[in-house]
């Protein structure tokens, strides 16, 4: 009895050993960097520790970071571009476990898009059509390039790619805003393109992609509860994730990390 109460004595022990050597599946993203535009730096959330860039507590990054317990690099600023992205990577080497990255719609220029469409008695079509031709014929070489400088600058990193979501629902409730049923529906083609071209040249360099487009599907603008803010008071906050928006981001980002 005792030599057999011994033995379970070393076997438990080992067992021990083992789980306080073994490596938590989180480790490799200890080091963590983001990178993007404003729906990466909380724009929207109405609360910024950096007004410049209006970073927010409540933003995706510092709900991840706070969460799997990373030490975060909070690179992303509003109203970057592409080549700003590109001037983000700064803190990005091999130690890098996790980046995430929003990048493209500024480049679009999606903003003046939404601004001519919710004028009164302005027919939109056009801006919405050239923006799709820059999607189609610029953005994926541009896209290559960040992507690549990415992995240059973290080899070992995972790199999540965090496309948009769709705007609207169909229905326009804000007093100072004329979108027609029509515009859109034209701008959430047009943000489906984006979200689809950049999901496929992330692919093509390995990089994971998290779509809010299904997440966001009955919060639009609008919606009974919005994830999205329709226009608002300053007007820097409009068309960007809510709070509970970048709560979903989180949620989305943390089922892949």
């Amino acid at each position: 009895m005792r030599k057999l109460v011994r033995l379970m004595l070393v076997v438990a022990a080992s067992g021990l050993a083992v789980a306080a050597t073994a490596v938590p599946s989180q480790a490799y993203a200890t080091n963590y960097t983001a990178l993007g535009d404003s729906y990466a730096s909380g724009t929207g959330t109405r609360e910024y520790f950096d007004e410049g860039c209006q970073k927010s507590k409540h933003a995706y990054p510092e709900q991840l970071a706070a969460e799997k317990g990373y030490t975060l690099t909070f690179a992303a600023c509003s109203g970057a571009k592409i080549g700003d992205v590109q001037n983000q990577l700064g803190s990005l080497n091999g130690d890098t476990g996790l980046v995430t990255v929003s990048a493209g719609g500024n480049d679009t220029g999606w903003t003046d898009v939404v601004v001519q469409c919710a004028l009164p008695g302005v027919n939109c079509q056009d801006d919405v059509e050239r923006a799709e031709a820059f999607i189609r014929d610029e953005l994926p070489g541009k896209l290559d390039g960040l992507y690549g400088a990415i992995r240059a600058a973290a080899p070992n990193a995972k790199v999540v790619v965090v496309t948009y979501p769709l705007l609207f629902n169909g229905e326009d409730c804000n007093a100072g805003t004329f979108f027609s049923g029509a515009e859109m529906e034209s701008m959430n083609r047009a943000a489906g393109l984006l979200d689809d071209t950049t999901a496929t040249v992330a692919g093509n360099h390995g990089f994971s992609v998290v779509d809010p487009r299904g997440s966001f599907t009955g919060h639009a603008v609008c919606d009974d509860e919005e994830w999205l803010n329709g226009l608002s008071n300053p007007v820097g906050e409009s068309y960007h994730p809510n709070q509970a928006g970048h709560d979903a981001f989180t949620r989305d980002i943390g089922a892949q990390v």
